[in-house]
């Protein structure tokens, strides 16, 4: 057994355990968009971040691809971290303002703006799709091409595949194929619909952390 620290919670969790499952075994919610049981992590939208380490040497790190190690120190929802979610949340935003689950993943942490130039791309390299066609379907049909800003998905040169068995995993796991309506506006850019509270513990500097997990807050919902 890991024995460890989240949130100031001393616990102990099977070794091989990541980070992010020790956390969610816990009760502390993190969000993901590109982890999903059953595949590989990947660590590829950030939005799992998590501060580890003492100041002044704590650093962010995505919960999904760490592993729990003996003694580690972990936050979950520290301001830093809530800022750096927000801004990962954004800049998907930017990317994809389409998604129906970037849209729900906005409005629950209380994202009700993105400062950034909406590009309405059709894919955000989440790998989803990837890990659902090789590791689920046994298939292998599509993958990464190229590297940085010239980084595309699809069949190896573009051809017709002939692994490819028109299951639809694909589509089923991929954020971008559930869409959802939405203005071109930055500044109109999400629903809101489903938006929760944001916890005045955190944003009115308060505390460091978050002082509760519930969802939404009962007692921020009374503070208010």
């Amino acid at each position: 057994m890991i024995n460890l620290t989240i949130n100031g919670l001393n616990a102990s969790v099977e070794d091989g355990s990541t980070v992010l499952e020790a956390s969610q075994h816990l009760g502390f919610p993190i969000p993901t968009l590109c982890h999903m049981e059953g595949l590989e992590p990947y660590g590829a939208c950030r939005l799992c971040l998590v501060e580890i380490g003492k100041a002044p040497n704590a650093k962010l790190v995505s919960s999904c691809t760490y592993p729990a190690q003996e003694g580690l120190v972990v936050r979950t929802a520290s301001r830093r971290v809530l800022k750096a979610r927000r801004m990962v949340i954004e800049l998907l935003l930017a990317s994809c303002p389409q998604s129906k689950v970037i849209q729900d993943i906005a409005s629950a942490h209380g994202v009700n703006q993105q400062r950034f130039k909406q590009e309405h791309e059709d894919c955000i390299l989440c790998g989803l799709c990837v890990r659902m066609c090789k590791e689920q379907m046994m298939a292998g049909a599509i993958g990464f091409r190229g590297r940085g800003e010239n980084r595309t998905l699809g069949t190896p040169f573009d051809a017709k595949s002939e692994e490819c068995r028109f299951c639809g995993g694909c589509m089923y796991v991929c954020p971008a194929c559930q869409l959802r309506c939405t203005f071109n506006e930055p500044e109109k850019a999400i629903c809101g619909g489903c938006q929760n509270l944001t916890p005045p513990c955190v944003e009115e500097e308060k505390f460091d952390d978050m002082m509760c997990y519930m969802s939404p807050c009962v007692a921020c919902e009374i503070d208010k």
